[in-house]
């Protein structure tokens, strides 16, 4: 949809979210951004509510929310009427934290065995996955949040 000269365009977006246009361009494929106007040269235009929600895509994602939940997250957002009450904010932040609580009590174990690798000069995986003596638990490893079997 062609239309006047009125809006930002990729570079000045980019540069007040604090992103790079390759990004810009990114969350659009993805869906998080809607498809902006153009120019009758062809040129993106976005509107102002554009550089908002690069910064909350940018501000939620150091919250360790994925861009998949932030896509839910946006779709659920003050802009529709329909939303769910499990789907919104309060609802997400409270599984986020959760798992963050889980994270660090799990972390000072990972602390302590990387210490505990450093300290015996472990620098090769597949020779300290063979030793005995290796401080890494190569066969217990869980993924930090994974759930424990």
């Amino acid at each position: 949809m062609a239309m006047s000269e009125s809006g930002l365009r990729s570079g000045e977006v980019a540069d007040a979210a604090g992103v790079n246009v390759q990004t810009l361009r990114y969350y659009e494929r993805r869906g998080l951004l809607r498809e902006p106007d153009r120019t009758l040269g062809g040129h993106r235009l976005y509107s102002s509510e554009a550089v908002t929600i690069l910064r909350v895509i940018k501000a939620a994602q150091r919250l360790g929310f994925t861009l998949d939940e932030v896509a839910d997250l946006l779709d659920v957002s003050h802009l529709r009427a329909d939303r769910r009450a499990d789907a919104g904010l309060q609802a997400r932040a409270r599984v986020k934290l959760a798992e963050v609580d889980a994270k660090l009590v799990e972390l000072p174990a990972v602390r302590s065995t990387l210490r505990a690798a450093l300290e015996a000069g472990c620098d090769d995986l597949i020779a300290c996955a063979e030793s005995s003596c290796c401080p890494v638990p190569f066969s217990a490893i869980i993924p930090i949040g994974a759930p424990h079997a």
